[in-house]
């Protein structure tokens, strides 16, 4: 085999994504398959890290080796695994193959092998065809090659410490993560934010994640706790919308028995149990003003009073808080108050909406369907072109909770349209069940016909202008709902430069 495309890439300055993607890239042209993948195994799970040649999706699904007895041969085995045409065991990647078309939906042929960094298993490597492709000597080829691939992969790592400044104190931060409560996407707005998160992980600086409802503010959450100092401690989560306001100091900060009719024991709240760990307070803007005092208390000093006591208790936690309400309009409205809004507010988050994050919308949509995948037992989950198409075009009101509801009720649909759990079910679009208003294109404008925007001639030209961009800004974004990327994208305009725009002009 020719290394040289890849001793090249050794002494190239890449990101970490970049290197794997390439590294795959070139593994595939160099043996000819139609598809080569590189998984890292994390736990009994294989989290797929590089791709080449598979459905975009298939970069978001996580494959779980009880499930997968092909991925779990390879694993297993310390040679290369050949599984040809006549293996009976299942391949994880039918019908995800770019090559795939028609009724062609199984691979043909499949080597794997394991991947060791540092003395460490660190996943594996497939390479599929949809025809005869690995011979002996492509077997033997494989095998080779696999301490360039692995070398190619430790360069990946020790460039992902780097950035992280953790080269002599690596953390993987994925493995505290309780219920793969992975952050999935890399589009520019989710790679900055998990920078972000990285960047204070060792501050005890109070931290508040903003966003619409259903973006996954708790995974962030679970995220900065898992990259924090405190990441040993325990989680412990308070969904506050849905705290009564009679029980919500019982319990944040606990009480005596007698306390209340019914407090027949004595009982610690959620700031104790949280002591020297972190507190996640999930919708923090639904508490009531009385029980805000008390909490910016326990916030500033570290003092909590358990109901019925006069009895004061000392914990250290870290404080994560949550919101998809403008909490700095709830403090000007009087429904918030404004000191323990500047508390909390250290270091604001802002978790970007799913309608701006691209092509992660396929990433969480590949995660989503193999997790559906597993629970209606089938072989096989995939999207078609119009259904990939027809999620990327959506607008996404009710953000990543409203796309795992979709793809979980779309499996069903397609299920119960397929013959047998045999098969390789397919989503179509018109199973997604969703507003198709977003896919159809804009009505084009006639450009030689002036909007009906009144004209004072007795200005200067520097004004009407300026009152012309407000009135053509402010028009677009009324028919697109205040979405500012789809405003840009109708007036040709960068969302960012859109937002100076339009403070410029007074629209914000």
């Amino acid at each position: 085999m020719s290394h040289h495309l890849i001793i090249e890439d050794l002494n190239k300055e890449l990101s970490p994504t970049q290197r794997l993607a390439r590294l795959a890239t070139t593994i595939k042209t160099e043996f000819g398959c139609s598809a080569v993948g590189l998984l890292r195994l994390h736990h009994d799970t294989l989290l797929m890290e590089a791709a080449a040649g598979l459905s975009p999706d298939t970069l978001g699904r996580q494959f779980k080796l009880a499930e997968h007895p092909r991925l779990q041969t390879i694993v297993n085995d310390s040679a290369p695994v050949h599984f040809d045409q006549n293996s009976s065991l299942p391949d994880p990647y039918d019908g995800l193959v770019d090559e795939s078309l028609g009724e062609n939906l199984h691979v043909h042929d499949c080597l794997g092998c394991k991947l060791f960094v540092n003395g460490q298993l660190w996943g594996i490597i497939t390479l599929d065809a949809m025809k005869d492709t690995f011979t002996k000597a492509n077997k033997e080829k494989l095998f080779q090659s696999i301490h360039l691939f692995e070398a190619s992969i430790r360069m990946a790592q020790i460039e992902k410490q780097l950035a992280e400044q953790q080269l002599f104190t690596p953390i993987d931060a994925q493995s505290e993560i309780k219920n793969n409560r992975k952050v999935i996407g890399d589009s520019p707005a989710i790679l900055h934010l998990t920078e972000e998160i990285r960047l204070i992980s060792d501050s005890d600086l109070p931290l508040l994640i903003t966003g619409e409802t259903g973006v996954g503010k708790d995974v962030f959450a679970h995220y900065a706790h898992a990259y924090s100092k405190r990441h040993a401690r325990p989680l412990i989560i308070v969904n506050c919308a849905a705290l009564p306001d009679a029980l919500a100091e019982s319990e944040l900060f606990g009480h005596v028995k007698g306390a209340f009719s019914g407090a027949t024991h004595e009982r610690i709240g959620r700031f104790e149990a949280a002591d020297n760990g972190t507190l996640f307070l999930d919708e923090i803007g639904e508490l009531s003003l009385s029980i805000q005092s008390k909490l910016l208390r326990a916030i500033q000093n570290g003092e909590i009073q358990r109901l019925g006591s006069d009895k004061l208790h000392y914990v250290n936690v870290r404080i994560i808080a949550a919101s998809n309400r403008d909490l700095k309009k709830e403090v000007e409205e009087g429904n918030f108050r404004k000191d323990l809004y500047h508390r909390l507010s250290v270091y604001p988050l802002h978790i970007p909406p799913l309608r701006e994050r691209g092509n992660d919308i396929l990433l969480l949509a590949g995660y989503f369907l193999e997790l559906n995948r597993s629970r209606l037992g089938l072989r096989g989950l995939r999207l078609s072109p119009s259904a990939s198409q027809a999620l990327l075009h959506y607008h996404w009101p009710g953000n990543v909770r409203e796309l795992e509801h979709i793809i979980s009720r779309a499996s069903l649909k397609a299920r119960g349209a397929s013959h047998s759990r045999h098969d390789i079910v397919t989503i179509e679009s018109y199973q997604l069940d969703i507003d198709n208003l977003s896919e159809q294109p804009h009505p084009i404008q006639d450009t030689h016909t002036a909007p009906a925007i009144p004209i004072d001639t007795s200005l200067p030209l520097k004004v009407l202008i300026q009152n012309f961009e407000k009135e053509v800004i402010q028009q677009t974004l009324e028919q697109t709902h205040y979405r500012w990327t789809e405003a840009g994208k109708r007036l040709g305009i960068d969302t960012s430069n859109l937002h100076k725009l339009a403070k410029k002009l007074g629209l914000k």
